[in-house]
């Protein structure tokens, strides 16, 4: 039986912020590597992940995007052919699934391939806790490598503690036997927050996902829950709040090769 392409990967996220008020946290935390096209084939070979039905662990479409009913790989397929790119390799998501049917994904990450399995494009979906998500599209390098490095301004309220007049950072190792990704968020004061997620691959069983569902119970919960604790504590460390602005019209924005690098 062909192995899948699609893996768990479990390690560790932290978060540093460098002003006005030093905080920092850190979390245990697992993910999946889902390859699109093999998500029909692991919801019938795994006993305890679904695709669009409940399960232990799930995905579901309307999770990702704008939240219709539209399949993953369709939609990131349509985002890339607005972007002027194929949409004729492989596409990994690298995310969190639903646990008994809950999830809530600050970040998801879309690794989108070449028909040679090079590296085309890279698309980062945020949500934020007030029910709104947006996406960047960033082009990458034919010759890039193995490790990425590209960077964005902000174009979605996340943080109430952190202004908007920011620019992202991501190094981004693509997956392979460890997955590495840190974002460093700056003003024109400099790095103002630094997030890193490192963990190692597993291979994708049954059994495996029995192990983190025991070792990381309720996980999904646990990262809303924690959000709001660490935002408790940044207030009562006196971190002024910013004001809230619209969220932007367009779902997904575009990097220009010149910005993302």
């Amino acid at each position: 039986m062909t192995p899948f392409a699609s893996a768990l990967y479990t390690g560790s996220v932290t978060h540093n912020r460098l002003r006005p008020k030093r905080h920092s946290l850190r979390y245990r935390l697992y993910s999946m590597l889902v390859d699109l096209d093999e998500l029909p084939r692991l919801s019938r070979e795994l006993r305890l992940f679904s695709y669009n039905s409940f399960n232990l662990f799930s995905l579901h479409d309307r999770d990702f995007g704008d939240g219709g009913d539209e399949s993953i790989r369709a939609r990131t397929e349509r985002h890339l052919r607005a972007a002027g790119m194929p949409a004729d390799g492989p596409i990994r998501l690298f995310t969190l699934p639903r646990v008994l049917g809950y999830a809530f994904n600050p970040l998801s990450i879309f690794f989108c391939y070449r028909s040679n399995h090079t590296l085309l494009a890279i698309l980062y979906e945020v949500h934020n806790t007030f029910g709104e998500r947006h996406a960047y599209l960033i082009p990458v390098q034919e010759n890039a490598g193995a490790s990425v490095l590209q960077d964005c301004s902000k174009a979605l309220y996340v943080s109430p503690f952190i202004d908007m007049k920011m620019r992202y950072q991501f190094h981004i190792v693509a997956p392979d036997a460890r997955m590495r990704v840190k974002i460093v968020g700056a003003d024109e004061s400099g790095p103002l927050i630094v997030a890193t997620q490192i963990a190692d691959r597993v291979k994708l069983t049954d059994s495996a996902l029995a192990r983190v569902f025991f070792t990381h119970p309720l996980v999904t919960l646990k990262v809303i829950g924690a959000i709001h604790w660490e935002a408790l504590q940044l207030w009562l460390k006196g971190v002024p709040i910013q004001s809230k602005p619209r969220a932007p019209t367009e779902f997904v924005t575009l990097v220009q090769p010149a910005e993302g690098r």
